[in-house]
């Protein structure tokens, strides 16, 4: 069997070129198909971007044996939807992240994939990168002494009224399309939070527009966090310890990958290689399915993600903390 899987993307997202670019560099990839609801997009979509197959169904895709593993980038709220099917059809799925804001469908989501033996994946690309992995073991090597705070921020301005971001029947929100990833964040460095409260402005189409959180770990370690979609641009984490604290400028796009050690004797980089983490993210993934490699992102992860981002939104709607 080759080393190389085949893939098939549901949806002509903006998203996709990120991946389709970090597919163009790996020998571990090989994107044949791409699917839309109309088929003249798709055809011109695939004809752009060297695609060999096109689509005027998702079914369609699901339904080509040559497509070994499907990455879905449909709005939020399909993204369930979406994955059992390819799932039930034999497909292995990226799901673009947030998989789901219920962790109850997170969790069928994942019962399907292992009762068809294909593997599910939430696609958050920067878990991926060399930056992320290299602050993680900063953080657990003692680097900055006992944790004891971390803070998170993602946003940027969004213009367009007719964003699926603002659309409420498609799970739009600043929280779900980039508070997701401080929640994330926030997490991996420290674990499943015991207590959320989170604040929210809703936009006029219904969406929140901006949220910030407050979270409480195992081990008495704080956490805080703002997203938005009507605040300038913005984006960084810090880890913060007893003796000193982990600052990361680009932590989620990780384009410009640096982190910043900040103690009492003054600030040290910390040069961290480059790597493209659609790439990153792709190989995973297809490794994984071809036995070679675990996959970073599990089961566990994403059933905390979404019960995290679940406890959030339901403590702002009902302006009270809530332990988890």
């Amino acid at each position: 069997m080759s080393a190389t899987v085949s893939w098939g993307f549901l949806s002509t997202a903006n998203i996709n070129d990120e991946l389709l670019a970090g597919a163009a560099e790996s020998d571990r990839v090989d994107v044949i198909a791409v699917a839309s609801r109309d088929g003249a997009r798709a055809e011109a979509y695939a004809r752009e971007r060297g695609i060999e197959r096109a689509y005027g169904s998702y079914d369609e895709v699901l339904a080509d044996p040559d497509v070994e593993a499907v990455y879905i980038s449909l709005p939020n709220s399909l993204h369930v939807e979406w994955s059992i099917r390819a799932l039930e059809a034999g497909k292995h799925v990226l799901c673009e992240k947030p998989l789901s804001r219920r962790a109850a469908d997170v969790e069928r989501a994942f019962d399907v994939a292992e009762q068809s033996g294909r593997l599910l994946m939430e696609a958050f690309m920067y878990r991926h990168n060399p930056q992320t992995a290299r602050l993680k073991e900063l953080v657990d090597g003692g680097a900055i002494g006992r944790l004891r705070l971390v803070r998170a921020a993602f946003s940027f301005p969004l213009a367009d009224a007719e964003n699926v971001r603002l659309n409420p029947s498609l799970d739009g929100g600043g929280l779900m399309d980039v508070g997701c990833y401080c929640v994330s964040g926030l997490r991996l460095l420290g674990g499943e939070p015991e207590q959320v409260y989170g604040e929210q402005v809703l936009g006029e189409s219904g969406v929140d527009e901006l949220f910030t959180g407050a979270m409480r770990f195992p081990g008495n370690v704080l956490a805080q966090f703002d997203s938005g979609l009507v605040v300038p641009e913005r984006d960084e984490l810090e880890a913060i310890g007893e003796e000193g604290s982990l600052f990361l400028d680009d932590p989620w796009h990780c384009t410009r990958p640096v982190i910043e050690l900040r103690t009492a004797g003054g600030v040290e980089e910390i040069a961290v290689e480059q790597a493209d983490s659609y790439r990153l993210q792709l190989e995973n993934m297809s490794d994984a399915i071809r036995g070679e490699a675990e996959p970073v992102l599990g089961r566990q992860d994403a059933v905390g993600q979404a019960r995290a981002i679940e406890a959030l939104y339901r403590s702002a709607a009902e302006d009270r903390p809530l332990s988890l």
